[in-house]
């Protein structure tokens, strides 16, 4: 159900105004019942000022009247151009202003772990703008010296929900594309669920890549090497005569 704009000013202007009851109030404004009723006594919106909507157009004086005649009769919000999409706004996210100062570190953390999400995605999860986005991919941030990299949901700034439905859009962006994936690329596009369900891809160290064909001995060399053994023992057998001999005939002189 719509809202009236400035609604505790509303109930406010209501409270004061009219005799309507509070549940009445409290239904139209989205309030709890004993929170109009806290304002009737004083307790509640102390120092707010009314906010008078028949004269903001979201409310006629034939509708108070119904509700003042009926306890049980529910006002109904006038159409207002001002009041449409109210709840659910268009544009960039409003990011706290204790949370704001580490934007920036998620919008790296985003560009270096998902280069695929646009600018246009970056700046609805996180509520930045794309000149700033760009400055952060080409490096020319005025801080980016002092920036690291951290996780958006770590931050709050998001959901993971909403993070997963960006990365699965840009999947399926790039799949239409018909572009070619690394592995470690095919791997970020997928949600976080699926990532931790997929099993370790086996990898070689760029060092010793293409060795993993390299034996040190086949077949045939398995034979050499046994023969080589077999004639081991006899080489460490002397031949008679030569140094022994030699060593007899010093004995006997």
């Amino acid at each position: 159900m719509a809202k009236p704009l400035m609604a505790k000013a509303t109930a406010v202007w209501l409270v004061d105004n009219t005799t309507i009851s509070f549940k009445q109030i409290a239904d139209f404004v989205g309030m709890h019942e004993l929170e109009v009723q806290g304002i009737a006594d004083g307790d509640v919106a102390a120092g707010v000022k009314g906010f008078d909507p028949i004269a903001n157009n979201q409310l006629t004086q034939e509708e108070i009247d119904k509700a003042e005649k009926d306890p049980l009769h529910k006002l109904k919000l006038k159409f207002n151009p001002a009041a449409a999409g109210e709840e659910k706004r268009r544009g960039p996210r409003y990011t706290p202003l204790s949370k704001r100062q580490d934007r920036p570190n998620s919008i790296l953390w985003l560009v270096k772990f998902h280069p695929e999400l646009t600018d246009g995605q970056i700046a609805k999860l996180v509520g930045t703008t794309k000149p700033t986005i760009q400055s952060i991919r080409e490096r020319t941030h005025w801080n980016i010296a002092n920036m690291q990299p951290i996780d958006p949901v770590a931050l709050g700034l998001c959901k993971q929900s909403e993070l997963d439905a960006a990365v699965q859009k840009a999947a399926a962006k790039k799949a239409a594309e018909g572009g070619v994936m690394s592995d470690d690329e095919r791997r970020k596009l997928v949600s976080t669920e699926q990532s931790l369900e997929m099993d370790a891809a086996p990898k070689i160290p760029t060092a010793i890549e293409g060795l993993e064909t390299f034996s040190l001995s086949d077949d045939g060399d398995e034979e050499k090497e046994d023969e080589a053994v077999v004639d081991a023992d006899s080489f460490f057998n002397l031949p008679k005569g030569g140094a022994e001999e030699d060593d007899e005939d010093d004995l006997r002189n």
